[in-house]
């Protein structure tokens, strides 16, 4: 498994020299996921199947009633109640969509809102409920899954998916959690943003020596996700 390229529809892309791409469900156009799909690339599509984003095109169709508090950081975005079935049933409209659209497989984001301030009483088990549901639903539909962060209920969760796609461990010193990915023998592809592992070469490479001795597949990318840069551990960083 090469290294992970995340795309932006505003960016003017080619095919890298990489076996997936991570693009977002809502905003790439159908053209674009089987432009790359006939350049031999996998094609992930990212939603977020825990938060409401006031951006997406099914925004009002979710009731205010399960729209919990903000999300930190993001003033258009709030939290989900992951318990409503009503939730649910929009996840599973929007796999169809990935369905539609021609995607390999999905990211689906925020699925740890048990353990943040969501403005719900969520406990761990409510969330594996929801994410085993919703992981069960894609694979139903031919969809790979991967788990995106939700680092504490990896063992619980690691035979309902397929992958791992995760922001930061080695910032946040949270790989360690993501290790039991590598011993079932699937992969695990990681996105550092940290501003030494960007103008620190000698950081960087320590980072990336720690990835690939874990076997992980990572990039330092800019926050931004601009494609104005990417360093690949796999590369030698």
């Amino acid at each position: 498994m090469g290294a992970i390229q995340k795309v932006l529809d505003k960016v003017d892309w080619k095919a890298d020299d990489v076996d997936l791409y991570e693009i977002d469900l809502f905003d790439t156009p159908t053209a674009t996921i089987q432009a790359l799909k006939d350049a031999g690339r996998a094609v992930l599509c990212y939603f977020s199947a825990g938060s409401w984003e006031d951006f997406r095109s099914d925004a009002g169709a979710f009731p205010s009633a399960v729209r919990g508090n903000v999300y930190s950081g993001f003033e258009d975005e709030r939290w989900l109640d992951i318990r409503s079935q009503t939730v649910l049933n929009l996840m599973l409209a929007r796999l169809d969509l990935a369905v539609q659209k021609g995607c390999d497989g999905v990211e689906a984001d925020n699925v740890d809102g048990f353990g943040n301030n969501t403005g719900f009483p969520l406990t761990s088990a409510d969330q594996l409920g929801f994410n085993r549901r919703l992981f069960n639903a894609a694979h139903e539909r031919g969809l790979a899954v991967a788990l995106k962060n939700d680092g504490d209920q990896v063992a619980a969760l690691i035979t309902y998916v397929d992958l791992s796609v995760n922001e930061r461990c080695h910032e946040l010193a949270e790989c360690g959690q993501l290790e039991a990915f590598v011993a079932a023998g699937k992969p695990v592809l990681n996105a550092e943003y940290l501003a030494d592992y960007v103008s620190d070469s000698a950081a960087r490479a320590a980072m990336c020596g720690q990835a690939r001795g874990r076997g992980f597949h990572t990039l330092v990318l800019p926050e931004d996700l601009d494609d104005s840069f990417r360093f690949s551990c796999d590369n030698g960083g």
